[in-house]
């Protein structure tokens, strides 16, 4: 039932876009570790909980994913495997790309490379800056992309938040039939975020929980980073013990020079 619901929420958006936006002039910086597989492990909890009804990681399988993240085949079926039926199935979406055309007249799109398209810290500025809108079609809008389609499916754990904006304004002169001419504009810019119903989790614990995600992400984006820094870890260690008997060899050819 909560997977159907994903589904019908998640779908209504022209494709969650991850096009471009504006309006968060700074984005948060995230600490990404991908030796922490704790933190992966959680992530990807979080990813195929809330996530994966609706958009897919079609370049990852579900057993790649357990040994890389030290997760047994056991453990990957039955706590992230809801969505297919063998580990060396792809991780896509519940919902197929017919069905959100068919329904909404779009598909949500595959995450694979939003990490690595967006960044980081865009993806995790994104995933804690929705906020209530009455206006929108879906009553959610977000200060990093505004008037995007995409509601907010974590909005239980991180609870409802409303969005504040101070008004800026900006001068600017301009020259007429030999007269100065002074005009003033107004400006909304979004200044911070005030908690109206809390949610499961606190703010402290929401942000982790989004580093983690964060982490899983740029994870997925290039599964290969993981083994690229198990070989650079193992070049290292051999240049250091090449360089010692290097130095030694050196010594030992040069004594009788001098």
């Amino acid at each position: 039932m909560k997977q159907a619901i994903l589904i019908l929420l998640c779908a209504a958006l022209p494709g969650l876009s991850f096009a471009s936006g504006g309006g968060h002039a700074k984005l948060d910086a995230v600490k990404i570790d991908l030796s922490d597989k704790a933190s992966l492990q959680r992530g990807a909890r979080t990813f195929v909980n809330y996530c994966l009804s609706c958009h897919g990681l079609s370049y990852m399988r579900y057993n790649r994913m357990g040994e890389d993240l030290g997760l047994s085949e056991e453990l990957v079926k039955s706590n992230l495997m809801f969505a297919a039926d063998k580990p060396g199935e792809l991780m896509k979406a519940a919902m197929t790309r017919e069905d959100g055309k068919k329904w909404f007249g779009t598909s949500p799109p595959d995450l694979s490379l939003v990490a690595r398209s967006r960044g980081p810290n865009w993806f995790y500025t994104y995933m804690r800056s929705f906020y209530r809108d009455d206006k929108s079609s879906t009553g959610w809008n977000n200060t990093v992309f505004p008037s995007v389609a995409m509601p907010h499916v974590l909005h239980d754990v991180q609870g409802l938040q409303r969005a504040v904006y101070r008004t800026e304004k900006h001068e600017s002169e301009s020259v007429k039939d030999g007269k100065k001419l002074k005009k003033v504009t107004e400006e909304q810019v979004f200044d911070h975020f005030e908690i109206e119903k809390p949610g499961s989790q606190s703010t402290q614990q929401y942000d982790e929980s989004i580093r983690d995600l964060t982490n899983f992400m740029v994870y997925a984006g290039e599964p290969a980073k993981l083994v690229r820094y198990r070989i650079g870890v193992g070049v290292l260690v051999f240049l250091a013990i090449f360089f010692v008997v290097a130095y030694l060899l050196k010594k030992e050819y040069w004594k009788d020079v001098h």
